[in-house]
């Protein structure tokens, strides 16, 4: 059972992030600003990053860029390894309770619990995903989840529209 997130603490933040939107000159700035928001505002909200695709890498690779919380080992990521690699190949939003029982997660963190991978799609194809750890079970319930994937379109509406 996921912990519920304050709806009061998520409205609050899904505004500062549709602000954020507005008022950043480019994706990358916006990349940058709901990276700090989510993990500033969020608490249960450890570790936040986007990895966006390699374009034209073969085989097809994340890779890190914004983040906020401790450095990760995991700069680079093939698509088909790892919670990450999972939702990007899916296009699909992962959402796992416990991490030490879902085989596919790469330990970056022995105090990651669980952890949301949420796509970021660009004129329908996914180009990146926003993810997040948490140091405490179950953390990401339903509204959590609403939230992180509406921070996620922000960002490929904003990409797709450079």
């Amino acid at each position: 059972m996921a912990i519920t997130s304050n709806p009061r603490k998520v409205d609050e933040v899904r505004k500062e992030a549709a602000r954020l939107n507005s008022e950043a000159r480019t994706a990358d700035q916006l990349l940058e600003g709901i990276t700090l928001l989510l993990n500033k505002e969020m608490l249960k909200y450890n570790w936040v990053g986007f990895y966006m695709l390699e374009p034209g890498a073969d085989p097809p690779m994340l890779v890190l860029g914004h983040y906020q919380g401790a450095m990760t080992p995991h700069t680079r990521i093939p698509l088909n390894q790892g919670i990450c690699g999972a939702a990007a190949s899916s296009g699909k939003t992962v959402v796992v309770d416990d991490v030490t029982k879902d085989q596919r997660y790469l330990a970056c963190s022995l105090e990651t619990k669980s952890e949301i991978v949420v796509p970021v799609f660009v004129s329908g194809k996914v180009v990146g995903e926003l993810d997040i750890d948490s140091h405490f079970p179950a953390a990401f319930s339903v509204e959590d989840r609403e939230l992180v994937e509406y921070c996620a379109q922000l960002v490929g509406k904003r990409l797709e529209n450079k």
